[in-house]
Formats: C-alpha cells, sequence, structure tokens
C-alpha cells in the first residue's frame, strides 16, 4: 500500500449516443492529463423544522445533486489524420458542430500566397482550414470548385503539385452535444472515475505558456466511480474498463512556437507575449424537474467569444492600424496558429472583431498593449473557427 501519484493519471473523452450514456473508448480517445478539479455534491437546502436546538439534524436521501468540473489538457499532435483529432469530442461539446474532416489535395499552377490553385475540386467551404509547409490558413472565400483565397497570406505561393495535408475543422451550432470524461488511476486498486452527460460551458485556447493548452469547464450529469458503482449509472451494467495503457506516444507543441495575424487586412504580429480565446456557452442545466435527482439534459444559453492579447507597442503599420481600428470602432479579423509543423498544428480564426482601445501598461521597461475580453462577432454561429492540420 503507498500514495498515490499524481502523474499515474489518465484521461479519455468520447461523444455520447444520449444525455447522460457514457460512451465506449479506445486508446485512441486518450488526451493529455494536466489537472482536473471535480465537485460533487449534494444540493444543500436549509432546515426550517423546530427540533428544540440547534443541532442540524442532516439531510434526507434523494436530495438534488450537482456535478461540475474544470479540466485542463495540453494541445498534442495529431497522428491519424483519417480520424478527428482526440480532443475532437470536447471541442464539439464546447462549438457544437461535428468536426469535418479534409483529407487533403494537390495545387496547380498559378497559386499566390492568398489565391490558391487546385489540380481538381477541392471541396472546401469558406471557414475551412488548409495547410501548406508549416502554416495553416482558413478558407476566406471559394471562388470555384478548384480555388479558393484563404484569409491570410502564406509566407510563400504553393507550388504546383504539392499536396496539401488533411486537416479538420470545428464550427458553432445552436445546440451542444455532450461527452463522457474518463479519469483512470494507477494503481489498478484507486478509486477510477468517469463523468457521464458533460457539458462545456467554457473553452479556453491559451497561449505563448510552456505548451499550448486547452481548459474546459462546465457541469455533468453524475460522478460515477469505482467503488460505489451501481448498476443503470450511465447506463453502464458494470463499471468501464481502461483500455489497455500504453506508453506516452503523443507529442506536445511548445507554447512559443505559432503565427498571429490581426486586422482589416491581415497583418502578422510578431510581438504578442500573450493570447487566449475563451468561447463561454452560459450553460444551464435541466435540474429543477419535479421527479428527478440528476439533471436531464444541458440547456445553452447566449454564447460569447472573447479574446485576451497582450503584445509589445510598436511604431510599425500593423500595430498603428490596430490602434486606428479601435478607434474607429471598425471590424477586424484574427488568426491564431499554435505550432508550425504539419500534423502538430491548430488554429482560431475569428472572422470579425471590433476592438475596444488598448490599454497601456507602463511599468515595466516596454510598453505593451492589452485588449481583454474583446468579443467577436458575426452573422448565424459563426464567430469563431477552430481546426487541427
Amino acid at each position: 500500500m503507498s500514495y498515490i501519484l499524481s502523474n499515474a493519471n489518465r484521461w479519455y473523452c468520447a461523444q455520447e449516443a444520449g444525455y447522460g450514456q457514457v460512451a465506449a473508448i479506445t486508446a485512441e480517445n486518450r488526451i493529455p492529463a494536466v489537472n482536473m478539479k471535480v465537485q460533487h455534491q449534494r444540493q444543500k437546502s436549509q432546515r426550517r423544522d423546530k427540533t428544540g436546538t440547534r443541532t442540524w439534524a442532516g439531510l434526507p436521501a434523494g436530495m438534488r445533486q450537482r456535478t461540475t468540473f474544470d479540466a485542463t489538457s495540453y494541445v498534442r499532435d495529431w497522428a491519424d489524420p483519417s480520424v478527428l483529432p482526440p480532443h475532437g469530442p470536447l471541442i464539439e461539446a464546447a462549438m457544437g458542430a461535428g468536426g469535418l474532416l479534409w483529407p487533403g489535395a494537390t495545387t496547380n499552377s498559378g497559386c499566390t500566397q492568398s489565391t490558391i490553385y487546385f489540380v481538381s475540386a477541392h471541396g472546401l467551404t469558406p471557414g475551412q482550414a488548409i495547410v501548406y509547409g508549416g502554416e495553416l490558413r482558413f478558407v476566406a472565400a471559394v471562388v470555384s470548385p478548384q480555388v479558393v483565397v484563404v484569409n491570410a497570406p502564406f509566407a510563400t505561393a504553393p507550388v504546383a503539385g504539392m499536396s496539401m495535408s488533411a486537416t479538420a475543422t470545428y464550427r458553432l451550432a445552436t445546440q451542444l452535444p455532450t461527452v463522457s470524461l474518463f479519469d483512470y488511476w494507477d494503481p489498478s486498486g484507486a478509486i477510477q472515475r468517469v463523468m457521464p452527460g458533460v457539458g462545456v460551458d467554457r473553452m479556453n485556447v491559451a497561449m505563448n505558456g510552456d505548451f499550448h493548452q486547452l481548459e474546459f469547464r462546465g457541469m455533468a450529469q453524475d460522478l460515477v466511480d469505482s467503488a460505489s458503482f451501481q448498476t443503470g449509472q450511465g447506463g453502464l451494467t458494470a463499471f468501464p474498463a481502461e483500455p489497455a495503457p500504453t506508453a506516452v506516444d503523443y507529442g506536445l507543441i511548445p507554447g512559443n512556437l505559432g503565427q498571429v495575424w490581426i486586422g482589416a487586412i491581415p497583418n502578422q504580429m510578431f510581438t504578442v507575449t500573450q493570447a487566449a480565446v475563451e468561447i463561454r456557452n452560459n450553460l444551464a442545466m435541466r435540474e429543477k424537474e419535479y421527479g428527478t435527482i440528476l439533471p436531464l439534459a444541458i440547456a445553452p444559453g447566449a454564447r460569447e467569444v472573447n479574446m485576451t492579447l497582450e503584445f509589445f507597442a510598436m511604431d510599425d503599420t500593423p500595430t498603428v492600424a490596430l490602434y486606428q481600428a479601435a478607434r474607429q470602432q471598425s471590424p477586424v479579423s484574427v488568426m491564431f496558429q499554435l505550432g508550425q509543423t504539419a500534423g502538430q498544428m491548430m488554429g482560431v480564426y475569428l472572422k470579425s472583431m471590433i476592438p475596444d482601445v488598448p490599454q497601456f501598461e507602463d511599468a515595466d521597461t516596454r510598453l505593451k498593449w492589452q485588449f481583454k475580453d474583446a468579443q467577436a462577432q458575426g452573422t448565424v454561429e459563426d464567430e469563431v473557427v477552430v481546426a487541427f492540420g
């Protein structure tokens, strides 16, 4: 008997077929585990009966239960582009729409840095991502079945005959799916946990740390554990066994690698020191209905997509143009590329945002500008797109 090491921990996530019905998982569903806080508690109602004493007499069994979680994971590589990335179920739970795979295509002659020609029908739609070399871009317009225009220029024009690699793109939708989140530990006698009915209230993409990371916060229908499992929990007849654990075989992405493009005519920003994009779903639970202990469904509220950005101020054209856009309340687009190698990249694209005037931070030796909670806008479920490539 010994202490349980906190790094002897493995997470898996998978989308559910129905709310609160624990999904099946394989080793490919594993995501990097950094830290997770789970709070599972009964509703603490105030007793008003006159007992003649100051002692609390406790609550009866059957009070409503509530489960919340906060999980941080690193962005990892995408080893098998024939299937959606491992983080996909949680990203879909935050955004709504199912992931869209693009198998890649071969470039034709005539490409410029922003206009890409393909030898055959590309099958792309606006908002989907494409990758060339170590750069990820989003399709801003489809000119024809063989031609697209991207949101920001590539460093060099793609040459004819180059094969663009596969991408997976995630868009917004009105309704949100739920996932099952699995939390396994060593040794095998330790308490293993599963959260069915996980709804993601907030997803945060953080850049320029040691590693690029994702944070998911929200609510679950229940917390099922191996120590107190009862048949029927999560639609299960037995507590789910972990897939055969394997050695860590995924790659992480250094937090300092990537690109930032901002502007009505996008310019690359080279002086960014910190950035984050957060999706807030203002999620509520159907948990007040009569006759139930556990929540019955999730209910998304009004969505907010916010950006926080900090960078060293300069007197160059991109910096001045961004300040002018803030003063004039003109919309700009924002794109973050995390990583710089095909198969190890993630992109976040905000097509329209009206920034507030930046806050000047002059406590250090060099002036910094800060944008805090600048909110993206759109028309119909299109404020933000997330992609892997």
